[in-house]
Order: C-alpha cells, then sequence, then structure tokens
C-alpha cells in the first residue's frame, strides 16, 4: 500500500481511489480557526485536532500554530504535492497551503517535521500574488503532476472588488509566485472552485460572485444586480484556454463546490448550486461539448420571521466518496446532511439524512408555514449542555467512507449575518457515522470539539484536511493505476 504520507519510495498519496480506500484510518486532522468578526482580536490560526479515538487526547485541539497577521481570514487549504504525483518519489506531502479569502495572503506551513505541532514555513504576501497575477482572493489549492501548486482566485487587483477567475501558480519549492495558469485573456467573470482530468484534457471552475458583493455579506440586489455567478467554465488542460461557458442560468446560482468523480476516466461530476439549492450533474456530451442537468432539486422553504418569505437550503459543500457510490452535501440555512446513492449519476437516490442544526428549528424565531419536505420543525441539536449554533457547513469523509467529519462557519460576514449567536458561542465539529452498506447517517455522540471554549476565545473552524489527502484534496491519474 502507498505511504499516506508520500515521503517514501512511491511518493504521495495512493495510485488510485481504490487503494486509497484501503489506507489506514485518520489520526489527526488540520482545519483553520478564524477570528475576524469575532471578539478575539489575533490572528486566525491552524488547529490539530486528535481523532483517534484510542487517545487520551481523542477529540480534542491537540496543537495550534497562529498566522502572523489580524483579519487574513484564512479559508481553504491544499497541499504542495498529492496522488497527482504518486510515483514520483522526489515529492513528498509536506506544505499545506493556506490561501487568506480577506486578505489575499498565502502562508505555507510545515506540516512534514512534526505533523502533530505544524510550523509556518513561509509567508507570500499579497503584493507579490497581485503584481505577479493581477488576481486577489485566492480560493481553492490543487496541487499538478508538474510539481506546481495551482490556487484559483476570484478577484480583480487592478479593479478592486470586481469578480475576475484565474488561477495563481507558485513553484512548488520555493513557494514563489510563478505567474497565471490561464492563457492571457481567458480569465472569466467570476471565479471559486475547480477540478481538473488530464485524462480529457479538460479543468472545469466554478463562480460565487463579486468580492465587493459576498464579502461584505449578502445582499438579494446583488444577485439582481449580476455580482454572482451561475456558470461552469471549461478550460483546455493542456492548452490553458477557456473553450465553453456552460450557463445554468436561476436553476444554478452560486455554483460553489465541483467534483468530478474520483475515477480519472471518468467524464462526468457533480456541483453544488448554494443559493438555488440545487445539485447539478455535469458531464461530457459525444460531440465533446461539456453539458448540465439539474439532477436534485432541494425546496425552499416558506418561512415567517427570516429575512426573505422563503428560506433556501444553501448547499455549500458537497463531496463523493472514494469509489463514487455516494454524495454527501451540507443544506447550511436548512440544517441537515445528506447522503446520495449515486450509482446512477442521472438519478440520484436519497438514502440518508441528518439534521445538525440550522435556521428552522422548532425552539428558533423562524417559523416555517410550507414544507413539501418535513411534516414538523427539526428539533435544536444539544452536544451535552451546549446547544449547537451555525448549520452544518464544511463536511471530509474518510478514505474508507465511514465517518464524515462537520464543521459549522461558512465565512464570517455571512457567520454573523445569519448565525450571529454563533460569533459568541464559536463553531463546532461533528463526526457521523456512515452505513456504507445501504446508506444513513448517525451521529457520533463521543466526539465533539467545541471551537467555543478555545484559549484565546470563540473562534470559527472551516475547512478540514487529513494529513495523507482525502476525498476533496487528491486529484487521480490513469498512469498511476498499474504502477
Amino acid at each position: 500500500m502507498a505511504l499516506a504520507t508520500g515521503c517514501g519510495m512511491n511518493g504521495p498519496g495512493y495510485k488510485s481511489p481504490v487503494d486509497a480506500m484501503k489506507a489506514p484510518c485518520e489520526q489527526i486532522l488540520y482545519v483553520p480557526c478564524i477570528c475576524r468578526n469575532t471578539d478575539v482580536k489575533k490572528p486566525d490560526y491552524l488547529a490539530t485536532v486528535d481523532v483517534d479515538p484510542r487517545s487520551t487526547t481523542y477529540s480534542q485541539v491537540i496543537h495550534r500554530l497562529p498566522m502572523r497577521y489580524i483579519d487574513d481570514e484564512v479559508h481553504h487549504s491544499g497541499w504542495n504535492t498529492c496522488s497527482s504525483c504518486y510515483g514520483d518519489a522526489s515529492k513528498c506531502r509536506d506544505r499545506l497551503i493556506l490561501p487568506c479569502l480577506y486578505s489575499s495572503r498565502i502562508y505555507i506551513v510545515d506540516v512534514g517535521t512534526e505533523p502533530r505541532k505544524p510550523r509556518l514555513f513561509k509567508t507570500v504576501e499579497p503584493e507579490e500574488v497581485t503584481s505577479k497575477t493581477g488576481l486577489t482572493t485566492p480560493h481553492t489549492t490543487h496541487c499538478l503532476a508538474d510539481g506546481h501548486v495551482m490556487i484559483s482566485a476570484m478577484g480583480d487587483a487592478t479593479r478592486p472588488g470586481e469578480g475576475k477567475g484565474g488561477f495563481i501558480l507558485l513553484d512548488g519549492k520555493t513557494f514563489d509566485v510563478t505567474g497565471n495558469w490561464e492563457a492571457k485573456g481567458h480569465d472569466t467573470q467570476y471565479g471559486y472552485d475547480f477540478w481538473y482530468q488530464p485524462y480529457h484534457n479538460v479543468m472545469i471552475s466554478t463562480e460565487w460572485g463579486a468580492p465587493k458583493a459576498f464579502l461584505k455579506g449578502f445582499d438579494p440586489a446583488d444577485v439582481k444586480n449580476g455580482l454572482y455567478g451561475h456558470s461552469l467554465n471549461v478550460y483546455d488542460w493542456e492548452k490553458h484556454t477557456l473553450i465553453q461557458t456552460i450557463d445554468m442560468g436561476a436553476e444554478g446560482m452560486i455554483p460553489l463546490e465541483i467534483r468530478f468523480l474520483h475515477n480519472p476516466m471518468a467524464t462526468e461530476g457533480f456541483v453544488g448550486c448554494a443559493l438555488s439549492s440545487n445539485v447539478f450533474r455535469f458531464y461530457r456530451e459525444s460531440n465533446g461539448q461539456w453539458a448540465a442537468e439539474k439532477v436534485i432539486d432541494v425546496n425552499s422553504k416558506k418561512v415567517e420571521g427570516w429575512a426573505l418569505p422563503e428560506m433556501p437550503g444553501l448547499i455549500t459543500d458537497i463531496l463523493l466518496s472514494m469509489d463514487d457510490r455516494f454524495m454527501y452535501f451540507s443544506n447550511w440555512l436548512h440544517g441537515d446532511i445528506r447522503q446520495y446513492d449515486i450509482t446512477n449519476t442521472r438519478q440520484p437516490r436519497l438514502v440518508g439524512q441528518i439534521f445538525l442544526g440550522g435556521s428552522i428549528c422548532c425552539d428558533g424565531s423562524v417559523k416555517v408555514s410550507e414544507d413539501k419536505e418535513l411534516t414538523e420543525q427539526p428539533k435544536p441539536l444539544y452536544m451535552g449542555e451546549k446547544r449547537v449554533q451555525g448549520g452544518p457547513q464544511m463536511i471530509q469523509l474518510s478514505l474508507d467512507g465511514q465517518r464524515l467529519y462537520v464543521t459549522t462557519s461558512l465565512y464570517s460576514n455571512w457567520d454573523k449575518q445569519f448565525y450571529p449567536d454563533l460569533m459568541k458561542s464559536g463553531s463546532v465539529m461533528l463526526q457521523i457515522d456512515v452505513n456504507t452498506e445501504s446508506g444513513g447517517l448517525t451521529l457520533n455522540k463521543n466526539f465533539f470539539v467545541d471551537f467555543g471554549k478555545e484559549p484565546c476565545g470563540p473562534v470559527l473552524a472551516h475547512e478540514i484536511r487529513y494529513p495523507g489527502g482525502d476525498c476533496t484534496s487528491d486529484i487521480y491519474l490513469t498512469n498511476t493505476a498499474n504502477l
């Protein structure tokens, strides 16, 4: 079996998704903790959480690595190298990349020297990012097989606050900014997430919106004014050129996380559209063009006592099991996580659902007046004596598919707007036991990380990463399967 950390003879990661499923269980995970917009006037930090049930520090934060500046808003993270470099013994997964949504700074963290005690390796200042790429507001990080690190970006450095979808390249050894991945003139109106499939010479990116809209909080008027995205952008992977835009219209508003099937031969995948609360399947047609079709529709709920007369689910994260059998996504506002059997990718089948807080709990101020799904409003979630604030947001699945980890913060300005109590209580991390036979989700009551009790005060925990790679960090190539 391949080494989980990728610092051995086989290089990083695993040769195939099937091989990854045989990996040892995760023992620790990394999660950024955000202080911006809370009462904690300190830099964000990277928390290391013990998730080994055999450990005396199970379900506890065992290390905290502070960043250098206040108000960065560390958000998502990714690796210097991953399974796309499997077979290259010169590559080692030992640096975690932390782009900052608000400051456009990029932190490089050494997790190889002491995995349980990461240390800061390098800081890429925003001036280097903007001067060499013309981009701001970095988001998703993926490693490339050629040794570079690629980071999506959402803002235009020459027009502060305006949208611009592009991609930052870092040298995989020095982590200097080397320029843009996209060919000149092939940026998009908006950016967010991306996934590539070299076998089919394709990369597809998604769209959040203009930084001047989403960074300050959500205003429905910004949707009407065209400041949020609704398209998938298809690139020629080898030429780095934009070759197609798929407009999903009103049914595909704010497409966020995009996931190809893990099978590197696959010509399809899924994207969660947050505002319209739909899941689209994207796929390659027989003529070589790409298309998208809606396959899941989460109905809005008619409500009283909320900002709008109808409340969308707000799908904010989505992932696929390594065997491409199950899809999971979170409805941050409705408060549930769903599990779908995607054996038939055109007709996903709901097989599991669990409510973990959200905005429609029966003891809250919001009254649901019409609901096409539920007969009664869900009960609030208590872990011990603590009422969990916020709703399920970022999710991460164990490689074997049996454990799903969940955090409850989306982005500090949106947290403050939709879940103001979260700013005082702090977010939490939960773990869900997954039935991988017939489907089903069960809360593990023995696991609970309360980021409201951090030494510095309540903070907001966001995306989750495992040291050896996970279900959203690694991209697999066809040429490594037989190594």
